[in-house]
């Protein structure tokens, strides 16, 4: 029996009995090398691989940024901010809580983490004005999706490590992208409040709130143009900008919202080390895994096979999106990723498909995945704010997943609408 189909075997029996996926990886490559002739000494350098990824402390520092910034009160400013303009629409708080995950998106790359600070603020308000709590969940869990389109974005930086590709190009390809899909998210809320008779917030006039809530909002409203305008102006990279994320939202919290305590400070501290632990320790086991897979040369010979059935591009994006919809309804999205970008690179390079964009194409599929039960990991996070059953959180998500399918397809029949930034700034 060949590593390979030890791998995937063992790895089967994992999941089917439920371990955790980094304890199905790490099974699953023991038992590969235990039962073959590969030398064990691959895991030492793979280890040492991995602790060797520099742009990986983006992915700490950014989770580290979006937990102080959460627990600092910078998540409800944003929020206040939005509602002010978009709160007296009808639906207004769906679309502000959207619009709110869109600020909060530019300064995490988190998914759940965008869920679960917007989610926590706006699901309770939305069940006190009126709205159900199945549109309330629904439009938390989605708009906590673009946590990991719009940069940075860690499954990008993940990506951008596993497929050798540029960070900073990626962040740029996902920014026209992740805008385009939030605006579409805001009509959908916006739709579904009034077919379902939501009113918007009455607020007084805008003019007598807008600069005493725009002074005291000032410094959480600027933390995107700060880390983004870095990046994208080539001041500093993304590691370097996850460094001063988590200064400045040190600074915002502890000097001007002044609601970064000590206990919230560890409560943050806390939250980053099991985030980061477990991407970690995920990605460690992976690239072991990812090794033998290349060894076994399977990459190549998936490769040959699909090409052998057609080499049209947009063909070749629907197969690959089927099965990565397919798996994200059961592995976690930075999973797929280290153990599907070697298999997947040589096939797209073969067929002319642009690294960045099958980049930005990867990331919208997980938000679809993030979506879908029994997984779902944004619906578990909505769940439990809202109070409401699996099943009916998953309903009120059901519109703005079909959304999303739709935009995918369409960026697959246009990729020039990913590229055209990056390549307009020069980072591609």
């Amino acid at each position: 029996m060949t590593a390979g189909t030890i791998l995937w075997i063992v790895l089967g029996v994992c999941l089917a009995i439920g371990c955790p996926i980094f304890v199905s990886l790490g099974v699953a490559s023991a038992a590969a090398l235990l039962l073959t002739n590969i030398p064990m000494s691959i895991v030492a350098m793979d280890m040492i691989k991995v602790m060797d990824m520099f742009p990986l402390l983006a992915v700490v520092g950014f989770i580290f940024a979006g937990a102080l910034m959460e627990k600092g009160g910078m998540a409800k400013q944003i929020v206040d901010m939005a509602s002010l303009f978009v709160g007296r629409i009808r639906g207004g708080l769906g679309i502000t809580t959207i619009l709110g995950c869109m600020f909060f998106a530019a300064m995490i790359g988190s998914g759940p983490g965008t869920v679960a600070a917007m989610g926590s603020i706006m699901i309770p308000t939305m069940i006190r004005r009126g709205y159900s709590p199945e549109y309330a969940a629904g439009v938390a869990a989605t708009g906590g999706t673009l946590g990991i389109l719009i940069p940075p974005s860690n499954p990008m930086i993940v990506y951008g490590i596993i497929a050798s590709t540029s960070v900073s190009g990626l962040f740029t390809a996902g920014f026209v992208p992740g805008f385009v899909l939030g605006l579409l998210m805001m009509t959908m809320a916006w739709f579904l409040a009034r077919k379902a008779g939501f009113t918007g917030v009455i607020e007084e006039d805008k003019g007598v709130r807008f600069w005493p809530l725009l002074r005291r909002t000032f410094f959480s409203l600027m933390a995107p143009v700060i880390i983004l305008g870095g990046i994208y102006a080539g001041i500093c990279t993304p590691v370097e900008a996850s460094v001063v994320a988590v200064f400045y939202s040190l600074f915002v919290g502890t000097c001007i919202t002044r609601q970064l305590k000590w206990g919230r400070f560890w409560e943050a501290v806390k939250m980053t080390n099991i985030s980061a632990g477990s991407i970690i320790i995920v990605l460690g086991v992976s690239t072991v895994f990812g090794r033998i897979l290349t060894m076994e040369r399977i990459p190549h010979a998936l490769a040959n096979y699909m090409i052998s059935l057609t080499t049209n591009p947009f063909i070749i994006l629907m197969l690959i999106a089927v099965l990565l919809l397919f798996l994200g309804m059961f592995m976690e999205t930075l999973a797929t990723i280290v153990i599907l970008a070697p298999i997947f690179m040589p096939l797209v390079t073969k067929v002319g498909i642009d690294p960045i964009f099958f980049g930005i194409f990867w990331v919208m599929t997980n938000e679809v995945a993030m979506l879908s039960p029994p997984l779902g990991v944004n619906l578990f996070i909505a769940q439990n704010l809202s109070g409401v059953s699996f099943e009916r959180v998953a309903k009120g998500a059901l519109p703005y997943e079909l959304l999303i399918i739709c935009y995918i397809v369409v960026l697959c029949l246009i990729p020039g609408f990913v590229l055209w930034l990056p390549r307009l700034v020069g980072q591609y």
